[in-house]
Order: C-alpha cells, then sequence, then structure tokens
C-alpha cells in the first residue's frame, strides 16, 4: 500500500475509535507507529489534525475539514485497487492451462476447487494433449502455462513439481504379479502393450537405457485402452503411476528393479509478465 494511503488511513481509524491504540490494534501497526504517522501528516500539511486528551483524541477544526478529503482519497484508491485487480484477472478473466491427460485428471480438479474458493469469478480454458502439443501450445500462446515431463524447451522457464515413477501393470494371474520388483529383463519375455504419444518416448527409453528389444505387441494412445487390454491378459505393459490411481481395472502394479521415472513440472514462457490470476494459481499448485 502507498505510505501517504497508510498515514490516511491511520487518521481515519484513529478519528473512527477515537484512540491510538485501538487504531493501532485495527490496522495491525504498533500505537507509537500511528501516532508518528499522524504527526507526519501534520507536520507535512502544517496544521493540527487532532487534539489529544485524557479521555482520547479529536479533530480540531482543520481536521474537520481535511477529514472528508483524506476519506474520498481512500475510497478512490479502494475503487483503483479493485480495478486494477479486475484488469489483472483476480475478479473476472480466463487462465487458459495445457495439461497431459493424468494431470487433468488427477491434479487439476482439486487444484481449481481450492483456488474457485478464493477467486470465484475466474473461468478457466483446458487444453489436453502429449507433451510436445503442451509446450507448442506455451511457445504459440494458445495456452498461459502447462504440465509437462521436463526438461522443456530452454525457451521457457519451469517449475519442478514432483517425481512420477513408471511402473509395470500385469493381469492378476501373472507369474510375477507376487514379486517385490520386477526384472527389468523380464519385459521382453512377453507381449508389450506400448504406450506412445506424440513425444513421450520415457518407456521406449527404458528398453534403449538397458539394451533391450521389447516384443511390441500393439501400440496405442491411450492409458485406459492398455490397461484393459492387460487386465484381459493379452500382455504387459508400464504406465505413469499418477495415471494409475482409482482405476477399475483388474491389474496389478510392480515397481523396475532399475530407476524409471518422469519429473512432472510446469512451463511458462516467463514468470514474472504473467498476468498476476496466472501467478495467484500456481501458488495453489499445492492442492494437487
Amino acid at each position: 500500500m502507498d505510505m501517504n494511503i497508510q498515514k490516511y488511513m491511520a487518521l481515519i481509524k484513529t478519528v473512527e475509535f477515537g484512540s491510538f491504540t485501538k487504531a493501532a490494534e485495527f490496522l495491525g501497526y504498533s500505537q507509537s507507529g500511528i501516532s508518528r504517522m499522524i504527526n507526519d501528516l501534520e507536520t507535512e500539511w502544517k496544521v493540527s489534525l487532532l487534539q489529544r486528551g485524557r479521555s482520547g483524541v479529536r479533530l480540531t477544526s482543520d481536521g474537520s475539514k481535511l477529514l472528508p478529503f483524506v476519506k474520498n482519497v481512500c475510497e478512490e484508491y479502494r475503487k483503483l485497487t479493485e480495478t486494477v485487480d479486475e484488469l489483472n484477472g483476480l475478479e473476472s478473466g480466463l487462465i487458459r492451462i495445457g495439461a497431459f491427460s493424468s494431470v487433468a485428471t488427477h491434479w487439476l480438479p482439486n487444484i481449481i476447487k481450492e483456488f474457485q474458493r478464493d477467486y470465484p469469478n475466474i473461468d478457466y480454458e483446458l487444453h489436453i494433449g502429449d507433451y510436445s502439443e503442451v509446450e507448442k501450445w506455451i511457445l504459440e500462446g494458445k495456452v498461459d502455462f502447462g504440465f509437462m515431463s521436463l526438461p522443456a524447451s530452454p525457451e521457457l522457464e519451469t517449475v519442478f513439481l514432483e517425481i512420477d515413477r513408471l511402473l509395470v501393470i500385469l493381469p492378476e494371474n501373472h507369474p510375477f504379479a507376487s514379486c517385490e520388483k520386477f526384472p527389468v529383463s523380464k519385459l521382453c519375455g512377453e507381449p508389450f502393450m506400448l504406450l506412445e504419444k506424440g513425444s513421450q518416448k520415457e518407456i521406449s527409453e527404458i528398453f534403449e537405457r538397458n539394451n533391450l528389444i521389447p516384443k511390441i505387441h500393439i501400440t496405442m494412445q491411450d492409458d485406459y485402452v492398455i490397461m484393459s487390454m492387460v487386465e484381459s491378459g493379452l500382455g504387459i505393459s508400464i504406465l505413469p503411476e499418477l495415471i494409475l490411481k482409482r482405476v477399475p481395472y483388474k491389474i496389478v502394479t510392480k515397481e523396475l528393479d532399475v530407476p524409471a521415472f518422469r519429473n512432472i513440472g510446469i512451463a511458462l514462457r516467463e514468470k514474472k509478465t504473467a498476468p498476476l490470476a496466472v501467478k495467484k494459481f500456481l501458488e495453489y499448485l499445492k492442492f494437487r
């Protein structure tokens, strides 16, 4: 808040309560701080604003003439800040988000719910795609920010959020259903259902890093279709842990015996120039 506005509010509340102490409690300052602000106004304006006595304080005749103008300035300042908030998207506006399906399904509902409690008039535009599509939308300005698997393009500013493990999914009657960790060498022993979405190559990279050639039975772009096929015993697969939450399929998930994960984060062109509504929304990512 502008320092002069703080001084004006100190004067208004001191007159309203008839007490420096009560005005200080209301405004969150010390009693001496309130007294000093009013002294500053009297020095600046070269007038006496308040009569101080044992029973409290009250306006002088000069103070009575000036107080209506002080109140008008504070009211206009309030209107100014409200208008600035509106222009920056806090009272109304649109937040455009790019995300892949698991984030949109399992994170965004809670984040938007919490944000909406504080900013109920904000609207949202959600674009669902793979990593390359989300990155393209950010660079083109189609979305304000997006959820991605990091790293992203060097042109973008990113914020790391969470490590998401890549888990093997098996039918319930699979011989390795009770193992502690699934041996990566056994991934090539039976038909494999490969999820490939645009530039999402994390699963293929597991095979490449371990010099394995899988028996790819079916390649597709839908996580839930893969789960259904694994449930039916058509093969095994690997999917991110986030998408495996609250699934209706009778499948077993196992961690691999080698590191396998993706780094989930957000990306945007430049955080410092992002609309205020977007900056505020990003603060709510703790509710994911």
